[in-house]
């Protein structure tokens, strides 16, 4: 793998396999994956990444579970509308919808527009 400048998040998860199957909804695809050490590195194929953790049982609530990501995508209406959603215009200058993963992470998507 080339280096590049970058920041990645890595989310602790209670359950790898149901917050992967969520983040390939949305494009992604599970690139390494760790079993021994509980981790995964998930990639879209226009380049995002994001890297996914096991957590001990019930270390995520999800309902008290005050992270997020902004993923920008440029394919962010039909997104919105894979998960039943309205990308929606923003006063600064973006179309964005938001929902959360399994984790209770909440995941705002969107992308400059109208």
């Amino acid at each position: 793998m080339e280096g590049r400048h970058a920041i990645v998040a890595i989310l602790s998860c209670n359950d790898l396999d149901e917050t992967q199957a969520f983040y390939e909804q949305l494009g992604f695809a599970a690139t390494s994956v760790y079993e021994a050490h509980g981790y995964r590195i998930l990639h879209d194929p226009n380049g995002a990444s994001i890297h996914l953790t096991r957590t001990e049982p019930g270390w995520v609530i999800a309902e008290r579970n005050a992270h997020g990501l902004y993923f920008y995508c440029e394919d962010v209406d039909s997104l919105a509308a894979r998960f039943g959603c309205t990308a929606e215009p923003k006063p600064w200058g973006l179309r964005e919808f938001a929902l959360s993963d399994p984790n209770g992470t909440l995941v705002r998507i969107g992308w400059h527009g109208p």
